[in-house]
């Protein structure tokens, strides 16, 4: 998103991260019991994942992840005058250039001849490129309790697969 990001500028689009928990939180990046915990999280955003873009940091009780929908990645694009124009429940790189490029053509129409007229919602499924090892090594930046969960969640998942098939059977 941070190249994204840097590639819109100048087209006077911001791009801002907000933080509002950790995912998977392990030993080294634990569940926020602070808002100064929070903050040294969100500063390792920065430092050690390098995220360029800036980073708005939620509430300890996080506010504004809920007014927002509480999904896990979720993405938010707002018009000049607040409309929501785009929203997502995962974030992707993809989806959001196609979303940002289309919001730029329009208002260059609009600015052009004023041939865009109404508005409607489109809902779609997306998909995106999945990267296990990224997200391994993710969880391993948090620390051993993070891959552990993970993994007994991982067995939880398949033992309720495995049951839905034996009952299926």
């Amino acid at each position: 998103m941070d190249e994204l990001a840097k590639e819109l500028e100048p087209h006077r689009v911001t791009s801002v991260f907000c933080y509002s928990h950790e995912a998977h939180p392990g030993e080294h990046y634990p569940h926020h019991a602070s808002f100064e915990l929070k903050m040294a999280h969100a500063r390792a955003l920065r430092d050690v994942i390098g995220v360029r873009r800036p980073i708005l940091v939620d509430a300890l009780t996080g506010d504004c992840h809920r007014a927002y929908g509480s999904m896990p990645n979720m993405c938010w694009i707002f018009g000049r005058g607040g409309l929501v124009v785009y929203k997502a429940d995962w974030t992707d790189v993809t989806s959001v250039h196609s979303a940002v490029v289309d919001l730029l053509g329009m208002v260059a129409r609009r600015k052009k001849d004023r041939a865009v007229y109404g508005s409607f919602h489109v809902q779609r499924l997306e998909y995106r490129p999945n990267n296990p090892q990224g997200f391994v090594n993710g969880l391993k930046r948090n620390g051993p309790r993070a891959v552990a969960e993970w993994d007994a969640q991982v067995e939880r998942w398949q033992a309720e697969r495995r049951a839905a098939q034996e009952n299926d059977e």
